[in-house]
This record gives C-alpha cells, sequence and structure tokens, in this order.
C-alpha cells in the first residue's frame, strides 16, 4: 500500500501534502554550487526536475531540491510504512535522498540513501531500514519524519534530476 508525497499533479512548487518544494544550495555556508528548480513534463510525466553544477570550492558540494512532510512542518508519522518509494530519470550520476526527523537540531545532520537515476523513468524502493545516518547518533525513527531532500552532493559534477513521484510503501 501507498501514500503519496506528491505526484506532481499540482503547479510547482506545490506538492500534493500541502507543503511547497524548496531549492537549496551550499550558497546558505559559502559554497558556490548553482542550480535551479523547475517542473515540466518529461518523457510524458509531470515532474519535478533538479538541475545545476555542484562544486566543492569554498567548503561547498550539494544542490537539492526539499519538501516538508505536513504544511506546518509537524513531525509525520510514516512507522507504518517500509520506507520511500521515488520514480525517477536523469544523467546515470548517483544522488541521495535525504531525511531529517524531529530529532535532528543541526542542518548538515541527516539520514541518507543514495540512488543511481537512470535515463529513463525508473522506481527505487528505499527501505527506512537502509538509510545511513550522517553526523548524528541517533537511529531514523520514522515516526518522526519532517523533511525530505533529494540532493545532489559530494563530488563535483553536472546534476540533472527528474522527479516523477514520490511516496511512502509498506511491504506486503
Amino acid at each position: 500500500s501507498f501514500e503519496v508525497i506528491d505526484d506532481f499533479t499540482l503547479s510547482a512548487p506545490n506538492a500534493k501534502n500541502g507543503a511547497s518544494w524548496q531549492f537549496v544550495s551550499d550558497g546558505v555556508m559559502g559554497g558556490v554550487s548553482r542550480g535551479t528548480m523547475v517542473c515540466e513534463t518529461i518523457a510524458g510525466r509531470n515532474a519535478l526536475r533538479l538541475r545545476g553544477t555542484v562544486s566543492l570550492e569554498h567548503n561547498g558540494g550539494f544542490i537539492q531540491v526539499a519538501l516538508d512532510l505536513s504544511p506546518d512542518g509537524a513531525p509525520v508519522d510514516a512507522s507504518s510504512f517500509t520506507g520511500i518509494e521515488i520514480d525517477v530519470l536523469g544523467n546515470g550520476e548517483i544522488y541521495n535522498l535525504h531525511l531529517r526527523t524531529a530529532d535532528l537540531s543541526r542542518p548538515w545532520q541527516s539520514y541518507r540513501h543514495s540512488f543511481a537515476a537512470a535515463k529513463e523513468w525508473k522506481t527505487h524502493r528505499l527501505s527506512f531500514a537502509n538509510f545511513d545516518a550522517h553526523r548524528i547518533s541517533v537511529p531514523l525513527d520514522p515516526a518522526r519524519l519532517r523533511r525530505i531532500g533529494l540532493v545532489a552532493i559530494g563530488r563535483a559534477f553536472e546534476a540533472d534530476l527528474a522527479i516523477g513521484g514520490i511516496r511512502f510503501y509498506k511491504s506486503s
């Protein structure tokens, strides 16, 4: 079973869950990575597209699109689900899905899962059990999810990632 987070049927940056997508870059901490977030139809699907240049200069190294999981930023209880399923298309590069919970206080803390974005639409299932804690020792608590980010991070490269759907999934 599923619970849709966003299917990109609304006009960007509005998401199905009532919140809004935001573009964030390492410029918030002095980096020089550049990018854009646009809503467009790609290979027949409505999608949110993250494009840009990731640079490691000035301690940078990321661009991302992020979405609060509830319109008021409050935690969402996804503990009845197995993980997050995403439909993506890209340029063959590796990207990350980052989760933030109510347990995190610092911007550099997150729970991370990598995936490859092939040149055709593909669905990835990212189990909560397989997310890695980054710069925090508290385990991921799916009952306290606040924010999700799709991120081009960690190395200098040209990013081009389209997201056509994102939802919680439950294994049967």
